[in-house]
């Protein structure tokens, strides 16, 4: 049983207690993301995110990462584009010890100017490392074409003159204006004190602004455009896609489903098709994402320098067989079931579950009961698949990235394939 409660101080909090467990996780969620950010402080949230290990006013960075270890704790965050998550994982019995250490960092961390600029140079390195990746840099490219003035084209990282520019001011202020009580979620799955845990926060979290601006981002009409860069690398890499829809559509199941019979399993269309059938690429699938406002459909193929066209050739079979023929019962069924089978196991994991939990009320404002998104699942048809398929299946509406080891025209590939 989930159970959402709003505390006195105006902070949201919700519960899912597994009384077979001797654990919990704790997740304290913001919503702040990249989408959040202007060309000037692009990244800022991610910079803030590593800043919140490097110490406050009562433990260093050393002395945290020992506490943490010290009740045998484990410790992260992470930052999406909508969002920031800081979380820890705890035996029950130390649960108070790991919310004092969380709380801790979220309220007081310090963001040492000496630290912040060594902070930057660790970042630096992950640019690079992002950019040394042909999947990671073909992905982000592909993300800036199919939004293009919304923010979400913008890389969560930012840029290495935005991130040089951020100060210590520009962090603080960051952190009151956008890490309010209405836009904070606490998420606890497992075994825990219920009361306990809410006097904690009502007390620690009162220090908080209570509220925000409403965010509205910039509404932009989507073309078609191809982007390819010359890189040196034994294998192209090569994303295409297109805008879809946002995460509280009526549709999301069925895209889910349909991105899963496409290629989310070796048993799906595009990987029997482009690898098993045609030898064309060791990987190759399609990925699905929902935001608040929109989302992204994707195919990605990782293949020779001389076999992209086949292999988008091979692509645009699936989809023109896709939009013509729709899609059976038997492998609806099994996509269904693949779906169902990753959410039950997900649903053996604290973790996964504070995770979903705090992502689905910070963002749609509810939550979800799992025999609810079972039921979900179980309910969409052939005729919503087939909706799906008229979305997806004109490969004329979607934009391509490239990375390669030569040097290619890609406007000129894409006309040849759309004209095979």
């Amino acid at each position: 049983m989930i159970e959402t409660v709003r505390l006195k101080n105006g902070l949201r909090m919700v519960f899912e207690e597994l009384s077979h467990v001797k654990s919990a996780s704790v997740g304290i969620w913001v919503r702040a993301g990249s989408i959040n950010e202007i060309k000037k402080n692009s990244g800022i949230s991610h910079f803030i995110e590593h800043m919140m290990f490097k110490g406050t006013d009562r433990y260093s960075a050393k002395d945290i990462a020992v506490n943490v270890d010290r009740i045998g704790a484990q410790i992260n965050a992470f930052t999406g584009k909508e969002a920031t998550c800081y979380y820890i994982k705890t035996i029950s019995e130390k649960l108070d010890d790991a919310c004092d250490i969380l709380a801790d960092m979220f309220l007081n961390s310090k963001f040492d100017k000496e630290l912040m600029e060594r902070e930057k140079q660790v970042i630096y390195e992950e640019m690079k490392m992002s950019a040394d990746d042909p999947d990671d840099l073909a992905h982000d490219m592909l993300c800036e074409m199919i939004f293009k003035e919304h923010p979400l084209g913008k890389a969560i990282l930012g840029t290495k003159t935005s991130l040089k520019g951020i100060t210590r001011n520009m962090v603080m202020n960051y952190i009151r204006d956008e890490y309010t009580l209405d836009s904070i979620v606490v998420s606890v799955s497992g075994s825990f004190d219920k009361e306990r845990l809410i006097e904690f926060f009502n007390e620690k979290f009162s220090v908080l602004r209570s509220s925000k601006s409403e965010f509205k981002p910039n509404v932009y009409e989507y073309k078609r455009s191809c982007k390819a860069k010359h890189k040196d690398v034994e294998q192209a890499h090569v994303f295409m896609g297109i805008p879809t829809i946002a995460i509280s559509d009526e549709r999301y199941y069925s895209f889910s489903v349909m991105n899963t019979l496409m290629g989310g399993s070796m048993g799906s269309r595009l990987f029997q098709n482009v690898r098993e059938e045609k030898g064309l690429a060791y990987s190759v699938y399609s990925m699905h994402a929902s935001y608040q406002d929109t989302g992204y459909f994707m195919v990605y193929a990782g293949v020779g320098n001389d076999k992209i066209k086949p292999a988008l050739n091979a692509v645009r079979e699936e989809l023109e067989l896709l939009k013509k023929s729709g899609v059976s019962e038997e492998e609806m069924d099994t996509a269904k079931q693949q779906i169902k089978s990753s959410f039950v196991f997900a649903q053996e994991n604290t973790n996964s579950r504070m995770i979903a939990n705090g992502k689905n009320l910070l963002l749609m404002n509810r939550v979800f009961e799992p025999d609810e998104v079972i039921k979900e699942l179980n309910n969409v048809r052939r005729d919503d698949m087939m909706e799906v398929a008229e979305f997806i299946g004109n490969i004329n509406d979607y934009s391509v990235s490239l990375v390669a080891g030569n040097k290619i025209s890609l406007p000129g590939l894409m006309k040849g394939v759309l004209n095979d």
